[in-house]
């Protein structure tokens, strides 16, 4: 159970990009907590992205101010310089997840041990997921692979969301209304994952808003980041 509910909520972002401040701010306003995935190699750069023929800002907070702009809720690592792992020397693999995860705990003053897959399922495998297990401090780790259910996972370290939000709308307001109405007899957890710069390509920022508004406030649903809620 999760403090005493049996549903959860759980949001995951990834890249630590500036746009996670808007995204926060949203959330904080509907009391909804999320973890963010970082690269701290790679922070305090700035860039831009082409996604479906949009080019979008993808610039990385600086250093300093990550513990401001993620306090409330959590960071997690996401690789130093978002590799593909499964491409990856096993001495590289661990030094990336490692490493990131080290420098990241130097930052917010809390140890990390959560992390999301940069490149996601398709950038992993089994063999990458068990030098993760055996090497490193990580004791969760999201892939890319919906499961369109709220069902509990054995295996922390290959983890796999309910619901990713930029592709499928649709899909998310439904299983939002259907865990709104669940009144299950074992535990659940909804978990939503994304890029905060993907509300840009289209301007869904006031979508995801209407989204918070319907799955937020409800008296049987524990709203936590990952470790809170997967730990």
């Amino acid at each position: 159970m999760f403090h005493g509910k049996m549903k959860a909520v759980t949001f995951s972002y990834d890249d630590g990009v500036t746009q996670d401040q808007r995204l926060i701010a949203m959330l904080n306003r509907y009391q909804l907590k999320c973890t963010f995935n970082l690269n701290s190699a790679l922070l305090g750069q700035a860039g831009m992205l082409l996604r479906e023929d949009v080019s979008v800002a993808h610039c990385k907070p600086r250093p300093e101010e990550v513990p401001g702009i993620y306090a409330g809720h959590e960071v997690a690592a996401h690789t130093l310089t978002h590799p593909n792992l499964a491409l990856l020397s096993d001495e590289e693999i661990i030094r990336q997840v490692e490493e990131d995860r080290r420098a990241l705990s130097d930052l917010v003053g809390y140890e990390v041990v959560g992390m999301a897959y940069p490149g996601g399922t398709h950038a992993m495998n089994a063999h990458v997921a068990d030098l993760i297990r055996a090497n490193t401090g990580i004791r969760y780790a999201r892939t890319t692979t919906q499961t369109h259910n709220f069902d509990l996972q054995d295996d922390l370290i290959i983890f796999n969301p309910s619901v990713y939000h930029h592709i499928e709308w649709d899909e998310m307001f439904r299983l939002g209304k259907e865990f709104i109405d669940l009144t299950p007899d074992t535990p659940k957890i909804f978990y939503i994952w994304g890029h905060a710069y993907e509300f840009d390509i289209h301007n869904t920022w006031d979508r995801f808003e209407e989204f918070c508004q319907l799955i937020s406030g409800h008296d049987d649903i524990f709203y936590g980041t990952n470790r809170e809620v997967l730990l």
